[in-house]
């Protein structure tokens, strides 16, 4: 007889596994149904919808007139496929009909045909069309022509203005433009990105099958911020005539740019600022292909040997200092022997003009003269260049200008307390060679000359929104006793030279500034570049004696002679006859000016004649 097998021992041993597996089925269950059920239905969710930000509306961008329109957003089109849903034979009619439409060329042709190939739910085949070309695809859908394509709108930037030269848009450096990313890039729309931007609005949808959101089932997780409008201090008139005037004297010049800022010496805005060549912002995606250095702002980017221009430094120097006065007379040689013998300086003429007087030093740009004056600053020549040197750093060269644009560099100027300067770079530096500046940089110094000695920050934002912006204080850095001394000696230059007084005194108002041509060097070479030439001109021009409305500051850069003597670098369009037609644009803009602050009091302070050295 066979033993029982059943036993009770047994029994309660499997019901408790039973019971325990039961339980640990339910725990779980209710780990997943219960505590995680958040993280699941997360997890679930972002596998079946999508994140997708929509950019706010981008703020416009107007003139100091709040009138003309720079800059603006408008909505385009952009055409995509889903050229996974095509057949090898549709694909090719799809490519015909659309080759038609959008009236393409061979090699787009190519390109259109290349992107339907690939085998993709969703591939963008053209942005920004015309409202006529959107039109023509819809009929081609509605006609049966096309199919698995569609139409999505998208906001562009647009620059409606045309700019003084071929192939251009007003204002295009200073400006700058969005990418498609609706990211600035370069001028105003870089530096005011967050303001002209906004915030964008943040949705939640359903993925559908190629993975693009579905309109129905989307949820507003932000409302997003509409871009804030900028009215800027630019006048849309006179920055097309600039830009017009640097196209004529870019090309007679035959320069590799030349370029000019008009400035309010007094407050700090600027009214016109270009360079050309310049550029269509509408089109930058060409540019950024072909000559992406289209885009620096040489204004604000471009630093380069100012040369003579500089010269009016070494006189706020020997004025403070009171070494000199206008009427001292020094002795003018053709060249200058420094160093113990081992350098030299040398007049551009190669002459002297013997005893003369400091004012008519400026005005016929003697360097041995500057370098004498420059040498005189100080018992030694360290002193001397700690002098001059702290000059150029106190009228901001070496330093940012503040100016509200993308890209600003500070230029190159050597403190001879960090690397000794010898006789040599204390005589160059007095003339302009040996510290590279931007023209912005230029423009303001020469304004705090004119303004009683405040230097201001150049700005081209006039109001954000309807909000305006208030000037920023401007510190003082001169003594305002000089600025009437300093606008006598810009005026005694162009009143006295021949040269330059019958091609930029402007009939019926006062003009006064210094000139500035400097050789270039050429690194790779080791070597001045051959008759090859930095021009400037910095000035300003004013309705009254003595109160200078406007500083208007040129540059046409690496530009060759078309007579080239000792002395005379001859060109057809001088810096200071550019000067003198935009000048003459500037000052005659109607209500582009209003009423100045009282002329400027005092006078330099008197000082000895210097001895010949």
């Amino acid at each position: 007889m066979l033993g029982r097998t059943d036993s009770r021992g047994r029994l309660v041993l499997l019901l408790a596994v039973f019971v325990v597996t039961a339980v640990a089925l339910v725990g779980r269950l209710a780990w997943w149904q219960v505590i995680r059920r958040d993280d699941l239905a997360a997890e679930a969710r972002r596998q079946t919808s999508m994140r997708s930000e929509v950019p706010s509306r981008r703020g416009a961008i107007y003139d100091r007139s709040g009138v003309v329109v720079l800059a603006a957003t408008i909505e385009r089109d952009r055409l995509v496929a889903a050229p996974d849903q095509l057949s090898a034979a549709r694909r090719r009619e799809v490519v015909a009909e659309l080759t038609t439409i959008l009236d393409l060329g061979e090699g787009a042709t190519a390109d259109l045909a290349a992107k339907l190939a690939a085998d993709r739910p969703y591939v963008v085949l053209a942005r920004g069309l015309d409202p006529q070309v959107s039109e023509r695809i819809r009929a081609g859908l509605a006609a049966g022509r096309l199919e698995h394509v569609s139409l999505e709108a998208e906001p562009v930037r647009t620059y409606p203005q045309r700019g003084g030269g071929p192939d251009s848009t007003l204002a295009a450096h200073l400006l700058g433009f969005v990418n498609r990313e609706g990211a600035g890039q370069y001028g105003v729309e870089q530096f005011y990105q967050a303001v002209l931007a906004g915030s964008p609005r943040v949705l939640y949808a359903q993925r559908d099958v190629n993975s693009r959101p579905v309109p129905e089932s989307a949820v507003v997780a932000e409302a997003g911020i509409p871009g804030t409008d900028l009215r800027l201090t630019i006048d849309a008139g006179l920055q097309l005539a600039v830009e017009q005037e640097l196209l004529a004297a870019w090309v007679a010049d035959r320069a590799v740019s030349v370029s000019a800022v008009v400035l309010d010496p007094y407050t700090g805005e600027i009214y016109a600022e270009a360079s050309y060549p310049s550029y269509d912002a509408n089109a930058y995606g060409t540019i950024a292909t072909n000559d992406p250095g289209r885009f620096i702002d040489p204004i604000v980017s471009h630093v380069y040997e100012p040369g003579s221009v500089f010269k009016m430094l070494t006189v706020v120097a020997g004025l403070e200092r009171g070494t000199v006065r206008p009427d001292t007379r020094i002795r003018d040689v053709p060249k200058l022997t420094l160093d113990g013998g081992r350098t030299q300086i040398a007049n551009a003429d190669r002459r002297g003009k013997g005893w003369i007087r400091f004012e008519d030093a400026i005005a016929y740009s003697r360097n041995v003269v500057a370098a004498k004056v420059a040498l005189g600053l100080g018992e030694t020549t360290a002193e001397a260049a700690g002098s001059l040197h702290e000059v150029w750093t106190r009228l901001g060269f070496g330093g940012l200008t503040g100016i509200d644009v993308a890209g600003e560099v500070a230029g190159l100027v050597r403190d001879p307390a960090v690397n000794e300067w010898r006789q040599i770079d204390l005589a160059n530096g007095a003339f302009g060679q040996g510290v590279a500046v931007t023209p912005i940089q230029l423009a303001t110094a020469f304004a705090a000359m004119v303004n009683g000695g405040r230097l201001v920050r150049p700005h081209l934002v006039q109001a954000i929104g309807a909000e305006e912006i208030s000037t920023a204080p401007a510190a003082e850095v001169l003594d305002p006793a000089l600025s009437s001394t300093l606008i006598g000696m810009m005026n005694h230059v162009v009143t006295t030279v021949p040269f330059y007084r019958d091609r930029t005194l402007i009939p019926g108002y006062e003009v006064g500034g210094k000139t500035g041509t400097a050789q270039i060097w050429d690194a790779e070479r080791g070597a001045w570049k051959n008759l090859v030439y930095n021009y400037t001109f910095v000035g300003y021009v004013a309705r009254e004696t003595g109160k200078p409305d406007l500083i208007v500051a040129v540059e046409i850069n690496e530009a060759r002679p078309t007579v080239a003597k000792i002395g005379l670098l001859e060109m057809p369009v001088m810096s200071f006859e550019l000067f003198r037609r935009i000048a003459h644009n500037a000052i005659t803009t109607p209500g582009l000016l209003a009423d100045r602050p009282s002329e400027p009091s005092g006078s330099a302070q008197p000082a000895p004649a210097i001895a010949d050295q």
